[in-house]
């Protein structure tokens, strides 16, 4: 069994009297450890696959399993307290709030789970060093760049050290110097520490980065896994 295993998911949604599908009878395995770039046209169903392999979403058909744990047959209890231990999310507009600092930020996602203000802090101090942003931790997003907004995004996404990430078009809204550090860490956190990263992207030059590089197109995967996966060259 693949550590992220989609049988034949179908989303669709109500728009008026409209039914929209955003995907359509998907079928992907995607190993633990491997990271993934999701790419396709605006509105091929990439980030609704996220949004499912994040728990933020269920199918309307077919089956979800991660680690073994179907998502679907999750009440929304049991589904929040599974992406709290296994899903951390990375978003374009880095979603901080902006009246808190880089710190608190990060500090958030700790704030659901049972330890103490010590524990919390060596925790938040770790994620804000592994994402390089440790000397930013008392300021505001505002006083950030978005390259720097972005690094704390990341610190809040791995606090909890979850055993995936999603990222949806990380480094959409960062200049050409700060996409590449971006992706840059995005690699160490797959390479090193070993996080399965599952990727949105439009940008074919971070896409090259990922292990393997999939496409959508109308809610279906055009490239299988195996085609896609990237193959050493011999020296």
């Amino acid at each position: 069994m693949s550590f992220i295993e989609c049988r034949a998911l179908t989303r669709t949604y109500k728009k008026g009297e409209q039914t929209i599908t955003p995907l359509e009878d998907l079928h992907l395995d995607v190993e633990r450890g491997d990271f993934l770039a999701l790419m396709g046209p605006s509105g091929s169903g990439k980030t609704t696959l996220l949004n499912l392999i994040a728990g933020i979403d269920k199918p309307t058909h077919g089956s979800l399993k991660i680690d073994g744990h179907e998502l679907q047959m999750m009440s929304r209890s049991q589904l929040a307290d599974w992406r709290s231990q296994y899903m951390g999310y990375i978003f374009q507009l880095y979603n901080l709030v902006p009246t808190l600092t880089a710190y608190e930020n990060v500090e958030l996602p700790l704030l659901l789970h049972p330890m103490s203000r010590r524990q919390r802090h060596q925790k938040v101090s770790l994620a804000l060093e592994l994402a390089g942003i440790a000397d930013r931790h008392d300021h505001f997003p505002r006083q950030l760049s978005g390259g720097q907004e972005q690094r704390v995004a990341i610190a809040r996404a791995i606090v909890t050290d979850p055993i995936i990430l999603v990222a949806d078009e990380p480094t959409g809204d960062l200049d050409g110097a700060s996409a590449k550090a971006i992706m840059d860490l995005l690699k160490r956190l797959n390479g090193e520490l070993g996080k399965t990263l599952v990727m949105v992207t439009h940008d074919q030059h971070c896409a090259d980065q990922a292990k393997q590089t999939l496409h959508l197109d109308k809610g279906r995967l055009v490239d299988t896994p195996h085609a896609a996966r990237l193959e050493e060259v011999p020296a």
